[in-house]
């Protein structure tokens, strides 16, 4: 059987480092998204920083995420472009209200 602390250290070495999203390393909370939506049939996850999951999802619905099928294309889109662009070198932990685009 495998004791506490060996688990924590097999935890701690297959966690991600970096956002999927924007690059930067990870900090103290990590979020996964699925990248297809599950309720489009998706079950890949990335791991991402709160700020950046919630402007994944100001910036496409469900049927544009499912449409554009993974990340690359998604930060295509001018809306998270403008975001990475300006989130590009905030700190790990930086946290900032997201507002959905008019």
């Amino acid at each position: 059987m495998m004791g506490l602390r060996e688990a924590e250290r097999r935890v701690a070495a297959s966690a991600p480092e970096r956002c999927a999203l924007c690059d930067r390393p990870l900090g103290v909370r990590t979020e996964w998204h699925h990248v297809v939506p599950r309720s489009e049939g998706g079950t890949q996850t990335a791991p991402l920083h709160p700020i950046c999951h919630r402007a994944i999802h100001a910036a496409a619905d469900n049927a544009t995420l499912a449409r554009l099928g993974d990340l690359a294309a998604l930060k295509s889109l001018p809306a998270i472009a403008r975001f990475l662009k300006w989130i590009a070198h905030k700190p790990a932990d930086f946290h900032a209200p997201t507002r959905r685009a008019r």
